[in-house]
């Protein structure tokens, strides 16, 4: 019986990613799809898509809640708490460029679900937890207005996603990009 549920569970999880991916995928190219167009991008019927979300609303609430677990969980594992500053900004900034690149849709929704809220915060916590360390080290000056740096460095991210990549930019190559911007400006280094 145990067996039976984890299964049926186990393909309720895997028909509802397989709905949210494929819902990403329509919403990106065109805001408008319908449920049933993006039931039939998803390979299921109409009536699974309705079974398993309330509403065009809840779907979009529930892709947006799966991006922000993403980012959080990527977050995460850039260990901001215990990496080297420098290296948690690094693999943070590729891990969540590589999310955004996959969730446009997604992420360019607003955030009215207290979940998803929740998800947010924490990751926008783990950011500042990385920021004040690394204004701790000396890596950002010890003046500088860490929220002011939160949104400069949330800008930075957001507008590298809306603008065209380098030739051959991977998220390494992107974050770094960033990462040099917000840590040293767009004017000439001091001469040697």
């Amino acid at each position: 019986m145990d067996t039976d549920r984890r299964r049926l569970r186990a393909d309720a999880e895997r028909s509802i990613r397989t709905i949210i991916e494929a819902a990403e995928r329509m919403l990106t190219e065109n805001p408008a799809a319908t449920i049933e167009q993006i039931a039939e991008s998803a390979g299921v019927a109409r009536t699974t898509v309705h079974r398993r979300f309330a509403s065009r609303e809840a779907l979009i609430t529930s892709m947006t809640r799966a991006a922000w677990n993403q980012i959080a969980a990527a977050v995460a594992a850039a260990r901001p708490a215990t990496a080297p500053p420098l290296v948690a900004l690094h693999q943070a900034t590729a891990n969540i460029l590589n999310i955004k690149s996959r969730w446009r849709f997604a992420l360019g929704q607003p955030t009215d679900d207290a979940a998803t809220g929740e998800i947010q915060q924490e990751v926008f916590a783990a950011c500042d937890l990385v920021l004040q360390r690394a204004q701790q080290t000396g890596l950002i000056h010890p003046d500088a207005d860490l929220a002011w740096a939160r949104r400069v460095y949330l800008a930075l991210i957001n507008e590298t996603m809306h603008g065209t990549p380098p030739p051959h930019g991977d998220s390494d190559t992107l974050a770094t990009r960033i990462l040099d911007t917000l840590l040293h400006g767009i004017g000439p280094t001091a001469p040697a």
